[in-house]
């Protein structure tokens, strides 16, 4: 009998990209989440963003289009206009995106094309106050690659989770971002126990390797 093992390529017929919150609320400069931010706070990871992050998310999203893996977002949006359905977390942080907002819209770098589905979110993990496994599992998904922002709280609640309930789980080490590199690293360690962990390169290269005609 074979041992269950996370470390396994992903199954393409099966499989679902995830970009967590890389919205105009905390990926854009003039997002109301980077207005707490000082000068020199706001150096690394936007920096990383714009130089690393996005480009590999072009990259990802090109790769499943090709392959005809689904690709969804998860993205902070309140369903009220006050924000009065917030989770009491993001009350108490602060985190306020009106509905319909510019702030709630994905970059316009990796704009979801007509037919993806975005997930609005009022709580760190997209899997606690959105329907996402609902529609995961109508869609057949096993294999969840998820990038995004940031790396150490709604990335890694939404990895987590994904796990807890069932799905393989492929996190892009260099698609996603926090606000130092040093809790970028850390949270790629403490998370190791849940999920696969790859870079953009190493997946684009699976990718090609599992969809290419034989």
């Amino acid at each position: 009998m074979n041992t269950p093992s996370r470390e396994v390529p992903i199954d393409p017929a099966h499989a679902a990209l995830l970009v967590v919150d890389v919205q105009n609320y905390c990926a854009h400069p003039d997002g109301a989440g980077s207005h707490h931010l000082n000068a020199s706070q706001r150096d690394y990871p936007f920096a990383r963003l714009r130089g690393t992050v996005l480009p590999n998310l072009q990259l990802l999203q090109s790769a499943c289009r090709r392959a005809r893996i689904e690709i969804v977002y998860a993205a902070v949006e309140n369903m009220t206009r006050d924000g009065r359905d917030r989770s009491l977390d993001y009350k108490i942080s602060g985190i306020d995106v009106p509905r319909g907002s510019w702030e709630a819209r994905v970059l316009d770098e990796i704009a979801p094309a007509e037919d993806e589905m975005i997930f609005r979110k009022t709580s760190s993990s997209v899997f606690i106050s959105t329907n996402i496994d609902y529609v995961l599992r109508n869609l057949a998904v096993r294999s969840l690659i998820v990038a995004g922002m940031m790396s150490d709280q709604c990335v890694e609640s939404a990895v987590r989770d994904a796990c807890d309930l069932g799905y393989l789980v492929t996190l892009v080490t260099d698609a996603c971002v926090t606000d130092s590199a040093e809790r970028h690293e850390q949270s790629l360690i403490g998370i190791r126990g849940y999920c696969r962990q790859r870079t953009t390169d190493e997946l684009l290269t699976e990718i090609v390797a599992l969809t290419s005609p034989r």
